[in-house]
This record gives C-alpha cells, sequence and structure tokens, in this order.
C-alpha cells in the first residue's frame, strides 16, 4: 500500500512525524569523493604558499609572538615580516591535532572533528533576522539568539551551533558575550562555538561555563564550547586582539577554529588558484601561531574562501565560484591531513525563494562531497550572511538530511542486488509494492524530508497550495511554542544571575 493510500492528511502528517527505526543518513557521513584539485594542483597551490610564508612573510605579528617565533626558528626579513622556513611549517602541520572531540553537554551530541566524517553547522554574525510574522527584515535581538538556539537545538542534522546572530540590542560589549553564552547554554546542549571580543573577557565567561559544568575548572577539563577566532586578517598578517584571545583561550583548553576569510579580487587575488594558494598560506600562519603556543592544540583548519562580485564589490554567498573554492579547501586541508572547515549555504536571496534553495543546495553538496569536516554557515543564514531566518533552518535541515544520503552513497551487496528478490516478485505478484525487501529499504535506504511537498497537486490545492516557506514558518512557530528546553537548573540560572548582567527573562 502506498503512502497517499495511508489514511488522508492526518494519517500522512503523523507517519512523517514519527522518527524512523532507523535513520538512513545520519550526521558524519564520509565525503572526499568530489575532487576539484588534481594532485600536481595540490602541489603547486601548497609549494607557493609555503614560499609566500618563507620569503613574503606576516605581517604585523604582536611582540610575544614574534619573539616566540623567533625561538623556533623563524626570521625576519628586510621588510621586518615575520617569514617562516619551509622545515618550520611542515614540522608544524606534522605536530597538529588530526582528530579531537569537540563535546557536547550531552555526551551523546559529541562529535568528532578530523578524519573523513563531514558534518553541517552554522555560523555567521546576521545583523538582522527575517521576523517570523512580519516576513521583514530587523535588527537581530538576544531573544533571537536565544529562539535560533533553541529551534535548532531540534533539528537533528544540525550537528553543533555557532551563535548566528550578533545581539545588535546589547551594546556593551562584555555583556554581548556573556549573554551570547548564556543564550547558548540555556538553548541546546549540542556542541556549541561562540567569539571573544577581547582576551579579558574568557577568564569570566570561563565561570560561567563553571558553573555549567558543575564547579571550578570543570568546564576545561571537557570544554564544550569551542572559539571561533581570526587571528590572520587577509592579507597576510596578524590581528593582535585575535591573537591575545588565542593565548587566553589556549590557557583554559578552549578547542580552537581559526577562520582565515580572504575575499576574492579584494584581500585576495581574483584568480582562483591564487586565491587559495594565499588563503591556505595564512590559515597556516594560524596553525604556525597555535602550534608555537601549545604544539598539538586542538584547532580546527578553518580556510574559507568568500567571494565579491568583481561588478560591485558586493560579497556573494552563492555561485559557482564559492562553490568549487571552498570545496577546494576542503580537498587541500584534508590532503594535508588537518581537521578541515569550510562554509556553504551562504546565500544572497533574502527571500526563501528558488535562488535560496538552488544557492545553498549547490554549495552544501559540494562541500560535503569534498568532505569538509565541519561546514559552517550551512542553516538559516540569507541575505549574503547579514540575515537570519527561523524559516531557513527548518528548511535547511532537510537539505542537509539529503546531502547525508547523497554522500552516503549506494551499498552493493548479494543483499541488495536482490536477485531472489526480483525473480520472487516478477514471477509472484508482478511488483514490489509490499514485498519484505521494499519494506527493508524503505527504513534502511530512504530519507523522508520533512517539509517538502511530495502530494499530488490536487491534494496540494485542496490544502491551500502551501509552498515551502509558510510550511516551514508554522513547523518553527510550532517548536518556539515550546517551554524553555531547560537546559539550565534553577540554581544554575541564579548563581549566573547572580555574577552577570543577564538581560534574558528566566525561563
Amino acid at each position: 500500500m502506498s503512502r497517499r493510500q495511508s489514511g488522508g492528511r492526518s494519517a500522512r502528517l503523523a507517519l512523517r512525524a514519527a522518527p524512523p527505526a532507523v535513520n538512513p543518513a545520519p550526521p558524519g557521513q564520509i565525503g572526499g569523493a568530489y575532487k576539484p584539485l588534481s594532485e600536481p594542483d595540490l602541489k603547486a597551490i601548497y609549494d607557493t604558499a609555503l614560499r609566500l610564508l618563507e620569503n613574503l612573510g606576516m605581517g604585523e605579528v604582536p611582540d610575544r609572538l614574534e619573539k616566540l617565533f623567533l625561538s623556533k626558528g623563524a626570521h625576519l626579513n628586510e621588510k621586518g615580516r615575520t617569514c617562516f622556513p619551509r622545515a618550520m611549517v611542515e614540522d608544524a602541520i606534522a605536530s597538529a591535532a588530526k582528530r579531537f572531540p569537540l563535546h557536547a553537554r550531552d555526551p551523546q551530541r559529541t562529535i568528532e572533528v578530523g578524519g573523513d566524517k563531514v558534518h553541517f553547522g552554522t555560523g555567521g554574525a546576521a545583523v538582522q533576522t527575517l521576523d517570523l510574522q512580519t516576513a521583514s527584515y530587523r535588527p537581530s535581538t538576544l531573544q533571537d539568539l536565544y529562539d535560533f538556539t533553541r529551534l535548532q537545538d531540534t533539528l537533528p542534522n544540525v550537528s553543533w551551533f555557532t551563535r548566528c546572530c550578533v545581539a545588535t540590542d546589547v551594546p556593551d560589549n562584555f555583556d554581548l558575550d556573556v549573554n551570547t553564552v548564556y543564550a547558548l547554554m540555556r538553548g541546546t546542549s549540542k556542541p556549541v562555538a561562540t567569539s571573544f571580543t577581547l582576551a579579558e573577557y574568557v577568564d569570566p565567561i570561563v565561570k560561567l561555563l563553571d558553573t555549567v559544568a558543575g564547579g571550578e575548572g570543570a568546564f576545561s577539563k571537557r570544554p564544550f564550547v569551542k572559539a571561533h577566532i581570526s587571528p590572520v586578517i587577509s592579507p597576510m598578517r596578524y590581528g593582535e586582539d585575535a591573537v591575545d584571545v588565542t593565548y587566553a583561550c589556549i590557557e583554559h583548553n578552549i578547542p580552537i577554529s581559526a577562520i582565515t576569510a580572504a575575499q576574492s579580487g579584494a584581500t585576495a587575488p581574483a584568480t582562483l588558484a591564487g586565491f587559495l594558494a594565499q588563503s591556505l598560506a595564512e590559515t597556516l600562519g594560524s596553525l604556525l601561531m597555535v602550534n608555537a603556543i601549545s604544539p598539538g592544540y586542538p584547532m580546527v583548519f578553518s580556510n574559507w574562501p568568500l567571494v565579491i562580485d568583481l561588478r560591485t564589490g558586493a560579497f556573494c554567498g552563492g555561485g559557482g565560484e564559492i562553490t568549487v573554492l571552498n570545496a577546494a579547501s576542503a580537498q587541500l586541508s584534508n590532503w594535508l591531513g588537518l581537521p578541515s572547515g569550510v562554509a556553504s549555504s551562504m546565500t544572497d536571496a533574502k527571500a526563501i525563494d528558488q535562488q535560496y534553495g538552488m544557492e545553498k543546495g549547490l554549495t552544501a553538496l559540494a562541500a560535503g562531497l569534498a568532505g569538509g569536516n565541519l561546514i559552517y554557515e550551512s542553516s538559516g543564514m540569507t541575505a549574503s550572511l547579514l540575515g537570519a531566518s527561523f524559516e531557513g533552518f527548518v528548511l535547511d535541515n532537510d537539505m542537509i538530511g539529503q546531502v547525508y544520503r547523497a554522500l552516503r552513497g549506494i551499498e552493493v551487496s548479494e543483499d541488495t542486488l536482490g536477485y531472489e528478490a526480483i525473480c520472487d516478485a516478477i514471477l509472484g505478484e508482478g511488483h514490489f509494492l509490499g514485498h519484505d525487501q521494499t519494506l527493508q529499504a524503505m527504513e534502511r535506504d530512504y530519507l523522508y524530508p520533512d517539509h517538502a511537498d511530495r502530494d499530488a497537486p490536487s491534494k496540494w490545492e485542496e490544502e491551500g497550495k502551501p509552498d515551502a516557506w509558510s510550511r516551514a514558518k508554522q513547523a518553527a512557530t510550532d517548536i518556539l511554542s515550546q517551554p524553555d528546553p531547560g537546559y539550565l537548573t534553577k540554581d544554575q540560572d541564579a548563581k549566573i544571575r547572580d555574577q552577570f548582567k543577564i538581560l534574558l527573562d528566566p525561563a
């Protein structure tokens, strides 16, 4: 019996809502099948990156970091830039952490970074939110951040959550950093990531995290927050504040995503090969720094190529160039054996429309097929990263699930080839509906989206011709109508509020 014959709309919705006995496409599928660069291409880009580090070097190196580099074998060139011998760079790559856990407060949600597993998560610092009720953009708020956090907590294909928007209603930088972390702790038990404006904010925020973890020093023993830091500013220089934050995070055992985000034709070459060479050199600059401070420290090699429209200078989140660049970046990092971080789904679309789906699907699939270990920005982002959407999170969860299914590929065995089943069906009923093999494959091999419309046109018309946007709006509204998930106890919440200026209302 087909699904459409099983009892009308209510029965279909109940069937869709029921979790499958077997998840046919869980996070952590294996990537690496898509290789936009040949072996000679990889070597040429790598060699150019090493030449840049050895001869041009890095500029604006903070004093304590420069002294550390010089003690490890770097030297200053005639321009006063810090240069790194090839052997020093290769030693950093060899001693870098290749795999490490990204802890969640709920141990069942911890993921491993590195190897060939692919996980989609979030990122971004959107200053606008696509309002769920008015469908217009407005400044993002702390309440939005908390609502995005608890929304994605229910989405199984989002493996970790980085704050996706900036609470523009919190003007003080310290209060902003504190309340951002508080919203993450209150809204999800997944692995999370945030940023620190200044190094001096790290110590007090770790005290907040100790309260969540169970006591003084508990967080650093099993850190469930990752820091997003951009210690290298394109082109080829360090940022002192971010370097200081790196030192402070390492003191507290906070894993780091060292993010390089050059822009083609602006802060990096417009040629794609040249872009990759410079961007690789810059991300290696972050690795050199982390390795000099603490060899083998857990760092995600987050080499994010960004593209601008050379006609206007505007950032472009979707398109063929950014698709192939992020895939190539993942391939380069994996080729070096480093835990890779790239970006996808940074659509330029403002509405939930065909452009939105095309740009997100194209970039997400390519990044997954190329084997990006952590794929950032993959959920909810709109308007060239200026916006975030609740409906987008819901729809992107479906999209990511389909990418995982594509990565899983096709298992070929005597059972799946099914010679006997083919003979049995043809000589018996003459079709495969209701066959044991079909029923087994239905759960094992097929992923059914939660919000894509697969009904007949007549049924769609009967139900008011709903589109993806309206279906996702209803789903997001339903999720956000649920009570606070209770990830902070009353005692923890009270203790945090005694120490910090917490701006969200109590649960």
